[in-house]
C-alpha cells in the first residue's frame, strides 16, 4: 500500500499536521522529520492491540526517522515480538507517519 505525499484536509494526517486552510497538506517523505503528535496518535491506536495480549510499548527515541521502541510486558518476552515489531508496528508507522523510515527494538 502506498501513501500519497499530499493529503486532503479532511484526512487524519492533514488534521494532525494542523491544516485548516482547505488546501491539501504536502508532507516530505523520507527526510527523517517525524511529526511527534502524529507519531504519538498512531502509537496510541496500536497500543490496545498489544495490551489485549498483556503487552505494551514505550517510545524511547526518534532519531533521523528511526523510531526506537521498547516492547514490555508479555510482548517483551514473546517469541514473535520481532515479527510484531517489523511486520506490524513498523509497517503501520511507515504507512501512516511521514518521515518514519525504520523501527528498532531497544
Amino acid at each position: 500500500m502506498t501513501t500519497p505525499d499530499s493529503y486532503p484536509t479532511s484526512s487524519p494526517v492533514a488534521a494532525a499536521a494542523g491544516s485548516t486552510s482547505g488546501t491539501p497538506v504536502t508532507i516530505g517523505r523520507g527526510d527523517g522529520k517525524v511529526d511527534p503528535e502524529l507519531l504519538s496518535a498512531t502509537l496510541e491506536t496500536l497500543r490496545p492491540l498489544l495490551r489485549q495480549d498483556g503487552g505494551d510499548m514505550e517510545l524511547v527515541e526518534v532519531a533521523d526517522g528511526t523510531v526506537r521502541l521498547k516492547l514490555v510486558g508479555a510482548c517483551g518476552t514473546c517469541p514473535t515480538a520481532t515479527q510484531t515489531l517489523h511486520a506490524g508496528i513498523e509497517r503501520i508507522l511507515r504507512d501512516r507517519v511521514p518521515g518514519v523510515v525504520a523501527v528498532e527494538s531497544v
